[in-house]
């Protein structure tokens, strides 16, 4: 694995938490954040200089550092495929972040920017793409593969042998069933249980819990 100091693409609270997860469990020293020229506004940012990145080789050059590009699912995912593309375009190489709290079986795979966070499980014969993200406490399941730049968020369930397609989200507490395809820029809720295939840019959705009109101070037992 690569040691080499690395600068954080992007200015928001992604950012902030990447940066903290890189240095407090990995031996990376975090050098500066980066973002295109038109969306610098300050020249510090968590404690470090804030370069525009059309500026970065000047200050840091491709052989002397790493990027990470820190940003979330935004036009489904297609953003941090975009600046990933142009950082590598500029002869970065990506970092990935892999928790060492998460349980990662030895042969599952995964691409560059990578961002796996504690708890997660991840089974054998698994493939994880390029750019994707995995908050907290998923389980992905044995020979699942996950495409690039899709973003699971926390206490996702995919289980064995299911395809989440490119650029998809699944939302926190989302369910799969085994042996089934999700699409591309497929959009799956908070919650929902996904039971059958998927199409390209199918949007799924789970009923939100109703409002009761008896107050609490009614309830039995409570």
């Amino acid at each position: 694995m690569s040691k080499k100091p690395l600068v954080i693409f992007g200015l928001g609270e992604l950012a902030e938490v990447a940066a903290y997860y890189f240095e407090a469990e990995t031996d990376r020293e975090i050098v500066a954040f980066t973002a295109d020229g038109t969306h610098v506004g300050e020249e510090r940012f968590s404690g470090r200089d804030v370069v525009a990145f059309e500026d970065l080789p000047e200050r840091f050059a491709p052989d002397a550092c790493d990027v990470f590009v820190a940003i979330g699912y935004s036009r489904l995912n297609r953003l941090r495929e975009e600046k990933c593309a142009a950082a590598r375009a500029a002869r970065y190489e990506l970092a990935s972040y892999i928790s060492p709290r998460a349980s990662i079986a030895r042969n599952a795979r995964f691409g560059w920017n990578c961002f796996v966070l504690e708890d997660n499980t991840v089974q054998p014969f698994v493939s994880v793409g390029n750019g994707v993200t995995l908050w907290c406490g998923n389980h992905i399941g044995h020979h699942a593969t996950i495409g690039d730049f899709a973003f699971l968020s926390s206490h996702v369930v995919i289980s064995g042998g299911v395809t989440v397609g490119p650029h998809s989200f699944m939302g926190v507490n989302s369910t799969t069933n085994d042996h089934i395809t999700i699409g591309a820029r497929c959009v799956v809720g908070s919650g929902a249980l996904v039971t059958k295939d998927l199409a390209d840019e199918a949007v799924v959705t789970s009923e939100p819990g109703k409002l009761s009109p008896v107050p609490s101070r009614r309830l039995k037992g409570f």
